[in-house]
């Protein structure tokens, strides 16, 4: 981080802002290589948007009081953005947001024969949001990747960047889910690009729809399910998407990508080899 970057910044005042949220942001365009929060707004902008959209009044009903932040643009266009409990220390990371805003075309529309221009995308390469006060237990085991368990505001924060993302007039939200459990996860707000992998993704919770989350979620990344071939279901990172711009909806929708999404969803065929998952799950100290 730049010099100027590792001052330790004073906790954000505790009352929530009166000002409507159209005058809380002054930034007018992005500047590159700025330590703006997407090359436009100061980071007291960006908390005041947190304070109107009650991010702090949860954090406080979580005893996550008083809260630090920082900005580092380093690596600008990529930002990292973190929220601290009280110290800025590792193990009391709230949240961890890596994000850049880049113009992308999209692969699996013009595999699929669909014209898709680019799109302008705020794309979250990395976010974690957690409760660095508690712990897992046997009762309450974690998702593979988990440290900590989560914050349940998946919901509030995605609802802050639909309307940062209109404000600055953005084409789609864009996330890469780093693992399945991830990718179910997000599937309740956003949808897979690839119909093929939007098709796959329902078919795997429809037929497993009996089996609890967390189990799912280590069956695969345990390497336990598999396909109609009996070849091990390897997760891969693949673009889903909170579509903005009309073009992008209307490819979502499209007769082309449902019917597809329709097809694999019918047509997939998955496996679970249960006794596999045990033997690795007692390896891992994971107890089902």
């Amino acid at each position: 981080m730049a010099e100027s970057e590792n001052k330790k910044l004073e906790p954000f005042w505790s009352q929530e802002s009166s000002s409507p949220e159209e005058e809380m942001f002054s930034g007018l365009g992005p500047a590159r290589g700025s330590i703006l929060f997407l090359g436009r707004y100061t980071l007291k902008e960006v908390i005041a948007l947190l304070a109107k959209r009650s991010f702090f009044k949860e954090a406080k009903k979580r005893e996550l009081w008083p809260l630090k932040f920082r900005l580092d643009s380093s690596d600008y266009p990529v930002q990292r953005f973190l929220i601290y409990w009280e110290k800025e220390e590792p193990g009391r990371i709230v949240v961890d947001l890596k994000i850049r805003e880049a113009e992308v075309k999209f692969s699996a529309p013009r595999q699929h024969g669909y014209r898709l221009p680019g799109q302008h995308c705020l794309l979250f390469e990395w976010l974690t949001l957690q409760n660095p006060r508690l712990s897992f237990d046997e009762k309450h085991p974690p998702l593979p990747g988990q440290v900590r368990p989560g914050l349940s505001l998946s919901r509030k924060i995605l609802e802050l960047f639909l309307y940062l993302g209109k404000l600055i007039s953005l084409d789609a939200l864009v996330a890469f889910p780093a693992y399945f459990h991830n990718a179910l996860l997000f599937s309740r707000y956003f949808q897979f690009v690839n119909p093929i992998r939007e098709g796959e993704i329902k078919a795997i919770r429809r037929q497993f729809s009996h089996v609890p989350f967390r189990q799912l979620a280590w069956a695969v990344y345990l390497g336990c399910l598999k396909d109609e071939d009996g070849q091990v279901y390897e997760w891969q990172a693949e673009e889903q998407v909170v579509a903005l711009s009309q073009t992008l909806k209307d490819y979502l929708d499209s007769r082309l990508y449902r019917e597809i999404v329709r097809h694999v969803e019918k047509t997939a065929v998955f496996s679970l080899d249960w006794e596999l998952f045990q033997k690795k799950s007692r390896e891992q100290g994971i107890l089902y």
